[in-house]
């Protein structure tokens, strides 16, 4: 047996794909047929390329991940076929309920194509397997990072993803005050504790480019001290720094591309984000031969500064109009899996990294 990220990375994407095939959890009712009535339903005249490229495609890393999973077991023999049945139960179990959505639609097609992408997925693990590459991936890993790494890849593998959701500031994951208090004043209304709510004296301001460029500065410093943390040598700290600048920017990239089309996808490369990027190699640089310990402490500094920082801004109207394009349109598939990785992302870092301390600590 080995230790594996997959399992946890498995487990959170079960959860997204459960919100992203419940959103948006409202109106439930009976409508008079029995949850598992799409079953035997004639297949639907109308589909397009997109539906079923999506639904292949989105259980495709479900199908992966278990495989993988079960691969690092005892139960390796039997991964293809573990992950498959699991996946199907999952999806049968997803259809099913949204039976009970007036604005879903369930349906026999899309439970096949994930079925078939899960399955897929797993065929994939099992030939990495074969083929030595996950056990070579292993000798990697041993000799990269850290023994006890499994929590800070599982959440450096989910960054990108964050970054898909179109955020206010570039990098800027964890924007979420704004949101929480109106999602809290919809469901305290007409309450007595609606009064509870500490009500601001005047509205959140916008950012002023220096705030912003510091917000950008430390939105893509972060990562790169959270994988000092779990990386042994400094010139692979090197190797990982360019790879988190790269993958940001391109992430960062495509997301406004997918939101306001190609000829927009570098619209959000402005004057303070080019300096907060500069800013941040430069201290990125400077903090290459860090101790790990001291890396994760100032880990904590920066997501303390940075959250503080973006929650006190609102969110612009680009940003707003953008969020209803992706509540709206196409993009509601996209919903759930990174809408709240992007929210949570930072707090989920905040405590591994406080873990890690409060776990070194005690053995010491």
């Amino acid at each position: 047996m080995h230790k594996t990220s997959a399992w946890p990375l498995a487990l959170i994407y079960v959860g997204l794909i459960c919100y992203a095939s419940l959103y948006p959890f409202s109106d439930w009712r009976y409508q008079g047929v029995v949850p598992w009535a799409y079953l035997s339903s004639p297949w639907p005249k109308y589909w397009t390329g997109f539906d079923v490229t999506i639904n292949l495609l989105g259980y495709l890393p479900l199908g992966f991940l278990l495989a993988l999973s079960a691969l690092r077991t005892s139960r390796g023999r039997y991964a293809v076929v573990l992950a498959t049945l699991a996946a199907g139960v999952l999806s049968l179990t997803m259809e099913s309920l949204q039976s009970y959505l007036p604005m879903r639609v369930a349906s026999n097609v899309d439970l096949g194509l994930n079925v078939a992408g899960a399955w897929l997925g797993a065929l994939l693990a099992w030939g990495m397997e074969e083929l030595g590459v996950i056990e070579r991936w292993s000798i990697f890993r041993a000799r990269w990072f850290v023994t006890d790494a499994r929590g800070g890849l599982v959440l450096l593998a989910l960054w990108p993803v964050g970054l898909l959701f179109p955020a206010a500031v570039p990098f800027g994951l964890g924007q979420v005050l704004e949101r929480l208090e109106a999602s809290l004043g919809d469901i305290l209304q007409d309450t007595p504790l609606l009064d509870w709510l500490p009500v601001r004296d005047i509205e959140l301001q916008p950012l002023v480019p220096g705030a912003e460029l510091v917000c950008v500065m430390l939105g893509m410093l972060i990562p790169c001290l959270l994988g000092f943390c779990i990386i042994r040598a400094t010139s692979r700290r090197l190797l990982f720094l360019l790879l988190v600048f790269a993958c940001g920017m391109g992430v960062t990239a495509l997301s406004a591309a997918l939101s306001y089309g190609p000829e927009h996808a570098w619209a959000w490369f402005s004057v303070p984000v080019k300096a907060g990027l500069v800013a941040a190699m430069v201290l990125a640089l400077l903090l290459l031969g860090v101790p790990r310990r001291v890396s994760a402490a100032l880990v904590l500094l920066a997501l303390g500064v940075h959250l503080d920082l973006l929650n006190q801004a609102p969110a612009s109207p680009y940003f707003a109009q953008t969020l209803s394009t992706w509540e709206q349109g196409r993009f509601i598939r996209f919903h759930g899996l990174a809408q709240w990785v992007g929210w949570l992302w930072p707090y989920a870092t905040l405590v591994y990294v406080l873990f890690r301390v409060w776990v070194r600590d005690a053995k010491n």
